[in-house]
């Protein structure tokens, strides 16, 4: 009687759109605390568009925490996948079972307003591709183009995840339909959700001569933007002997060239010497663009992509690793990203780091969390949204079709999640 009462206070007080709006700006995690305790809650919280409307006010808040894993072979990562969170927000919606369903059976490749991109590791004789929404835990699997099913399991896919407001996922496959043994062209197909077929683009993504960070796109400018490697492999006075940025557009089908900053360029061949690209800027702020962060000899520098057609870029950090006050004695980065736009994060072998890069954050150095992913790690941002991805069976599946799961013990971890909080409430 209890919980009825309450279910006619809420409709009395707050009109129906109004409580939609309000409630579409809590994360997925909390709004599933109050499906189970309240009727009204219950009936809205399934209408598709209240799944998009939380998913689209998602996009302007920062993700809250990140996924953290070994970054070896796609196929193999000791079992390791962490997840953390950002400056004391514990909302990741994530439980436990989950967690460890990832770490045991896949490699997060790539992330997009609360959904993750995973190979499957467990297969010894195919690739297998799926999306996975872990705060609603529910799952869609990614049927494997002609090309994917006659490369070897171990081979590293070049496949990356977008999402926009509009409720559509993209998942775009780049791979070499060349006989040749180096190929500077590289064809395209796109998966669309929606679609649930792969569409081939009809242009290729010219490389230029070093190979491709699939690993760490941009999308800026409407193109998608891949940084080259900077091993000295190629002959010096060749046009791509120092690193550069590539661009592909998904719909002319057209590649752009970005020069690097000669500051970067300069000393990029040391052993040392690592770069990345990442998205700068808020969500629908004009400030965005591109940052590229270089670390070489323990020193760490970033710089801002300020005029894109000359490839101007502007240097807004650099600072030696031992300056930054951290709390350990020799500290050995292991890898790094930008988080949110204007946050460094950076891994030692024990611990993570954040350093701010705008505004009243800037060089504000913290210690976010401990780690134990080894040696070589690499960031996976997340935020926990209702997207909608696969249905409730297909989320039931997900965790029973793993071998190393007890079907006793982890049934549909979430429902029974449910259930214990429903006995608390009533009682």
């Amino acid at each position: 009687m209890a919980s009825v009462h309450g279910d006619d206070l809420i409709e009395k007080s707050l009109c129906g759109d109004v409580l939609i709006e309000m409630s579409s700006w809590l994360p997925a995690k909390v709004i599933y605390k109050f499906k189970c305790t309240n009727k009204y809650f219950l009936n809205f919280s399934r209408d598709p568009y209240f799944a998009l409307r939380q998913t689209q006010n998602a996009l302007l808040k920062d993700d809250p925490s990140f996924f953290i894993q070994p970054n070896f072979s796609q196929r193999f990562n000791d079992n390791i996948i962490e997840l953390h969170h950002l400056s004391g927000d514990n909302s990741s919606g994530v439980s436990k079972e989950v967690l460890d369903y990832l770490a045991k059976s896949s490699k997060i490749l790539s992330s997009a307003n609360g959904l993750i991109l995973c190979r499957d590791k467990t297969s010894n004789s195919e690739v297998q591709l799926f999306l996975i929404n872990p705060a609603t835990q529910t799952w869609m699997p990614i049927p494997i183009p002609e090309q994917l099913q006659h490369i070897g399991a171990d081979a590293d896919l070049k496949v990356i995840l977008e999402c926009d407001d509009k409720d559509n996922c993209m998942v775009s496959f780049f791979y070499d339909n060349s006989d040749d043994f180096w190929s500077l062209y590289w064809d395209c197909k796109v998966y669309v959700t929606k679609e649930g077929i792969w569409k081939e683009k009809e242009g290729s993504l010219f490389t230029g001569s070093r190979s491709l960070k699939f690993d760490m796109p941009v999308f800026y400018n409407g193109d998608v933007h891949f940084i080259s490697d900077c091993s000295p492999y190629l002959i010096k006075g060749s046009f791509y002997f120092r690193p550069y940025i590539m661009s592909y557009n998904f719909e002319n089908r057209t590649t752009k060239l970005l020069r690097l900053p000669k500051e970067a360029r300069r000393g990029s061949h040391d052993i040392s010497c690592n770069m990345g690209i990442f998205k700068w800027g808020k969500h629908n702020s004009s400030t965005q663009s591109i940052c590229l962060v270089r670390l070489r000899k323990c020193v760490f520098t970033v710089w801002i992509l300020t005029k894109y057609e000359s490839s101007l870029w502007k240097r807004i950090l650099k600072v030696r690793v031992k300056a930054m006050g951290l709390t350990e004695k020799d500290p050995d980065v292991t890898g790094f990203c930008v988080l949110n736009g204007d946050l460094l994060v950076f891994s030692t072998r024990r611990k993570v780091y954040g350093c701010g890069l705008s505004n009243g954050n800037y060089m504000k150095i913290e210690e976010i969390c401990e780690h134990g992913c080894g040696n070589k790690v690499c960031f996976t941002s997340y935020s926990n949204t209702m997207r909608i991805c696969g249905d409730d069976d297909d989320a039931r599946a997900l965790l029973l079709r793993s071998r190393p799961f007890d079907k006793q013990r982890y049934t549909f971890p979430f429902e029974r999640h449910q259930r214990t909080f429903c006995l608390k409430f009533e009682a």
